[in-house]
């Protein structure tokens, strides 16, 4: 059974610059079939841009998605974890932030990220959720890791 957060990540990271639109990174979660992106500057990772953020802090407000900058509706400075951590760490983060996704991090720039599905997946693997997350969603690209 994996132990470390490195065993279980999702190596793949999706990134914008803090500048780039709203739309650009709504079109990268679609692109990935992703719910977030990370928002980094010069290889440092500085926000995490979700889709309920666009959602709520963007479109809900009525402001235009493409001309506002990822930086104004992100989570700055989002908890991290560590590639070399335990499980264990990532599980209590999760659980005491009230996140499903964590991105991480080595020396502030990122390497991947870890979701409750990674974890359910690895820790038990016959749960309903380890057995949602396996699932490709219809219309899914073949091969695309699907992070919720």
């Amino acid at each position: 059974m994996a132990q470390l957060v490195r065993e279980v990540m999702t190596p793949a990271v999706t990134a914008v610059h803090p500048d780039a639109s709203l739309v650009e990174a709504a079109q990268l979660m679609r692109a990935h079939d992703i719910g977030d992106v990370l928002v980094a500057e010069d290889g440092k990772l500085v926000g995490v841009v979700t889709d309920r953020d666009i959602v709520l802090r963007a479109v809900a407000e009525g402001v235009d998605p493409l001309s506002v900058p990822c930086h104004s509706v992100c989570t700055p400075k989002p908890v991290t974890v560590g590639p070399e951590e335990p499980i264990s760490v990532a599980v209590s983060l999760l659980r005491s932030k009230a996140v499903r996704r964590l991105p991480v991090v080595r020396d502030g720039a990122p390497v991947g990220m870890v979701s409750i599905g990674d974890l359910a997946r690895a820790q038990v693997p016959d749960s309903t959720l380890a057995d949602i997350s396996r699932a490709t969603p219809d219309g899914a690209a073949e091969g695309v890791q699907d992070r919720r």
